[in-house]
């Protein structure tokens, strides 16, 4: 039933039609210990089509309605998946309108499946990410109050990511793929990885490395103490499903 209480924000009681779709999950890898620390839920068409056929969809008018119902999709087959692994989300910050009123369907959806509230990863994605940064404070703030784990995806894909990063510090950071491909023959990269790292473990911020895809740059990646990783070199995504791991990319 729709919220219409006084509390909730005009976007909250705002309905749209929308297609249909579905989710693929891919696993984060925590490497030393051998074991699955979340999957991501990735968009998907229904029989599989890739993001974009989705995503292109996606305009002012059915933003907001399309935002929740990816977090209502994913905790659903989460649960039905049988998930013991966290649940990774991204999210659209231009699609909440007010933190406190537009997680109320997320937390009833957890409640109504059995899915634990703490292993649900929110992650604000570097492409959506909104110049407010006091806006994106308040959502990450009120995320984290009520149990979520707060991420930041694609971190080092565009610009904004260390203003906002000064501003708040996730519990996660996702290094984008374009830092981690081809690492292995690129000083600079290495570098500039090897610094990010630092500066997570000063912050206490858990590091992901994202797109790995060869034996060379995992190599790279755990010599400069990298222990999470996500990519095809463990699994490609799963259409409603949870994709085998294959541990051997490791030695």
């Amino acid at each position: 039933m729709a919220d219409t209480s006084p509390s909730s924000c005009q976007g909250c009681r705002n309905g749209a039609e929308l297609f249909p779709f579905t989710m693929a999950f891919q696993p984060v890898v925590d490497l030393p210990r051998r074991v699955v620390y979340a999957h991501e839920a990735l968009v998907r068409g229904p029989e599989g089509q890739g993001a974009y056929s989705i995503l292109s969809q996606v305009g002012p008018d059915n933003r907001y309605a399309f935002d929740q119902a990816c977090r209502v999709k994913a905790i659903e087959l989460a649960a039905r998946l049988q998930m013991s692994s966290k649940l990774s989300i991204n999210f659209l910050p231009n699609a909440v309108y007010r933190a406190e009123a537009c997680i109320r369907l997320t937390l009833a959806t957890a409640e109504q499946h059995g899915f634990p509230v703490e292993n649900i990863i929110f992650e604000l994605t570097e492409d959506e990410r909104s110049k407010d940064l006091v806006h994106l404070e308040s959502i990450f703030t009120e995320y984290r109050r009520r149990g979520f784990i707060t991420a930041i995806d694609d971190f080092g894909a565009g610009f904004a990511g260390f203003e906002f990063l000064a501003a708040f510090q996730p519990d996660v950071i996702k290094l984008d793929m374009s830092l981690v491909r081809g690492i292995d023959g690129n000083r600079v990269k290495r570098s500039i990885v090897a610094a990010m790292v630092g500066l997570c473990s000063e912050l206490k911020i858990r590091t992901v490395a994202e797109g790995v895809e060869t034996r060379e740059e995992l190599r790279v990646l755990t010599d400069l103490g990298l222990e999470f990783f996500q990519g095809y070199l463990f699994a490609r995504p799963g259409l409603e499903c949870l994709p085998e791991v294959d541990w051997s990319a490791a030695g």
